[in-house]
């Protein structure tokens, strides 16, 4: 099996810390990028056009939604998984809309997280 390459997009450092080290836990999985806003995510995936993108719905400059259609129109292969926090079900709908593939929510469960990659890995 190839190496699965992700960039993790969250504004909290401690959030992306966290996934990340969920990720990487698993064999194969790589995290090659990280971002604090939509802006800086555009410009991970310009660069590393990765295989999956965890993306936070609620950040500054430029929040996940908003960087869906950017994201893909410069890596119309890679995956969104979209990370929203309690509450933010029309947010997730929105994004789904959008072309995002799949979401958890917050706080982050492993179980979850690696269910949600196989989702969008399998329906590729």
């Amino acid at each position: 099996m190839n190496t699965l390459r992700f960039v993790v997009v969250d504004d909290a450092v401690f959030m992306r810390t966290l996934l990340k080290k969920m990720i990487e836990e698993e064999k194969n999985y790589k995290v090659v990028g990280e971002a604090s806003n939509g802006y800086e995510a555009i410009e991970q995936v310009k660069i590393f056009k990765p295989d999956i993108v965890t993306l936070d719905i609620t950040m500054p400059e430029m929040d996940g939604i908003a960087a869906i259609s950017e994201i893909l129109k410069h890596s119309p292969d890679t995956k969104i998984i979209m990370v929203s926090a309690m509450g933010q079900q029309a947010m997730v709908i929105d994004a789904i809309k959008l072309g995002a593939k799949d979401f958890v929510v917050k706080p982050f469960d492993k179980t979850r997280v690696m269910q949600a990659i196989k989702n969008v890995t399998e329906n590729a």
